[in-house]
C-alpha cells in the first residue's frame, strides 16, 4: 500500500473504510442482526436479547447506528418514556450480507458434530446467545 493511499485510509476518505468502522465495533453487528430479526424493539429487550452486552455498551452502539443513519429512534413521551428502535432503509440494504452470515453460521456452528470432531471455539457470551435462536430471522 503506497503512503498516500495509507494516508487515505487513516482519514476515512475510503467508503470500506467507514463502512468498516462503523460496523465492525463490538456488538454492532448482532444489533443490527436482533433487530432485523425481531423487527422494531425497545431498549430493554434488545438488552435482555443480547446476552452479556452491558446498557452502557448497547447504548453506545444505537447512537453510533442511529447517527450513522442504520438505526431509527423513535421517541414517545409517556409515563415511563417508551424508545423503540428500528433498522432504516440503508440498514436493510446489507440483509444479503446478513443471510449470507446466517448461512455459515448454521453450517459452521450449528450442525451436529461427528464424535472425533473438533468443535469450533467460540466465547461463552456469544455461544449462549446463538443457542437462543439468533440464528432465524423473520425476512
Amino acid at each position: 500500500m503506497s503512503p498516500d493511499h495509507d494516508g487515505e485510509l487513516r482519514r476515512g476518505c475510503c467508503p470500506m473504510d467507514s463502512l468498516l468502522r462503523t460496523l465492525a465495533g463490538p456488538w454492532t453487528m448482532y444489533v443490527v442482526w436482533v433487530l432485523r430479526s425481531e423487527g422494531p424493539t425497545r431498549f430493554g429487550v434488545l438488552k435482555r436479547r443480547i446476552e452479556g452486552i452491558s446498557a452502557r455498551v448497547l447504548a453506545e452502539r444505537l447512537r453510533l447506528l442511529e447517527a450513522e443513519g442504520f438505526v431509527k429512534r423513535d421517541y414517545e413521551p409517556t409515563v415511563p418514556p417508551q424508545v423503540t428502535y428500528s433498522l432504516t432503509p440503508r440498514a436493510h440494504a446489507l440483509n444479503p450480507a446478513l443471510d449470507q452470515l446466517n448461512a455459515l453460521a448454521v453450517k459452521w456452528y450449528a450442525q451436529p458434530t461427528s464424535p472425533g470432531a473438533r468443535k469450533p471455539r467460540r466465547s461463552p457470551t456469544r455461544a449462549a446467545a446463538a443457542t437462543k435462536g439468533s440464528l432465524r430471522s423473520k425476512s
